[in-house]
């Protein structure tokens, strides 16, 4: 697999703490990984442990076994098999030896580490009434590479910002499966909270729902992730009802939340518009187009919540900033892709 030329990997921050993510991983596990250069580390996104299969490596352009030596394969010949023993003792590490300790973020599928890296799970799913109750054999583990870029919200807050009211405008950010929306969302969050006197935003209090602990990467209830000065966050709090609790509660002037797609998230964002909040969200999509055939979408691009809609893709890597379109008109602001 090619990896990124050297130009573009020097616009990523080196994984200066890699050992630290290793330090969860069962031993024979860190010491092939640890071989692995910094410069591969700065691109790697995922850490995939499977039972009885080949150690992985994920990245933007593609995946990538591992040798024992710390070779990154095209091919599973040669590559490390995660043994059960490896499993039993990672989960050990990640969760202090305790494994129950983590009864509700087992149930949920996934756990955080320090530093705000995701771990989603793979097992066997224990039922009670119909509802998912515990996760147990784990077979599956998807270690999620928690990264902040600061300024990668640079290019997108010119086209939010209404400068004649020095607020934002309602904006949903549309990004397929890994495209950047989260790490987009997360800067601007930040962004927002501190202010940009340059262009004619001041300070707003933002309320952030992060359900799925992606946006702050929160390690027990504290974000790991750079927020700004006035954000405070519901982790692990489903988005409907969080908004109606922040609203409540804390007086957001801009509630921010991830991946908008349920009925009672939609009636939430009625109600915090009622409020007079302004939002910021994202979902999954690869143009507009797309939304429009998803029921539940194309009613609220028919209502015209969002007054930007923010599209990005891949067309010139990772993160591309594909256009950005007028939510009340459908008029381009943007139809030129920039990174």
């Amino acid at each position: 697999m090619d990896l990124l030329p050297l130009a573009d990997r020097e616009t990523r921050p080196a994984f200066q703490d890699f050992r630290q993510l290793l330090s969860f991983l069962a031993p024979p596990i860190q010491d092939i990984l640890a071989r692995i250069t910094p410069e591969v580390w700065s691109q790697v996104e995922e850490i995939r442990l499977r039972q009885d299969r080949p150690l992985m490596l994920g990245f933007s352009q593609g995946d990538a076994f591992v040798s024992p030596r710390g070779e990154l394969m095209a091919t599973t010949h040669g590559a490390y098999l995660v043994s059960a023993a490896d499993m039993k003792r990672t989960l050990q590490l990640m969760s202090n030896c305790s494994i129950y300790s983590l009864e509700e973020e087992l149930r949920q599928g996934f756990i955080t580490l320090p530093g705000g890296h995701r771990v989603g799970l793979a097992g066997k799913v224990v039922l009670e009434g119909g509802r998912v109750r515990a996760l147990k054999y784990i077979t599956g583990l998807n270690v999620r590479v928690a990264r902040e870029l600061p300024g990668v919200a640079d290019k997108v807050m010119p086209y939010v910002i209404n400068r004649e009211e020095g607020n934002l405008y309602h904006t949903l950010i549309v990004s397929p499966p890994r495209g950047g929306k989260t790490t987009l969302l997360r800067d601007m969050v930040r962004q927002i909270s501190w202010g940009i006197p340059a262009l004619g935003l001041p300070g707003r209090r933002v309320g952030l729902v992060d359900e799925r602990s992606e946006i702050g990467g929160s390690y027990a209830g504290v974000p790991q992730k750079d927020l700004g000065p006035r954000t405070d966050i519901l982790d692990g709090c489903p988005k409907a009802e969080g908004m109606m609790m922040l609203i409540r509660s804390m007086s957001p002037q801009v509630i921010a939340t991830d991946e908008l797609g349920q009925e009672e998230d939609v009636a939430a964002l009625e109600e915090a518009l009622h409020a007079g909040v302004k939002l910021v969200t994202t979902v999954h999509g690869h143009s507009l187009a797309a939304l429009k055939q998803r029921p539940l979408l194309a009613r609220i691009l028919d209502q015209k919540i969002f007054e930007r809609i923010v599209i990005l893709g891949f067309s010139l890597g990772v993160g591309t900033l594909e256009g950005v379109v007028d939510g009340r008109t459908y008029s381009a602001l943007l139809a030129k892709p920039i990174r």
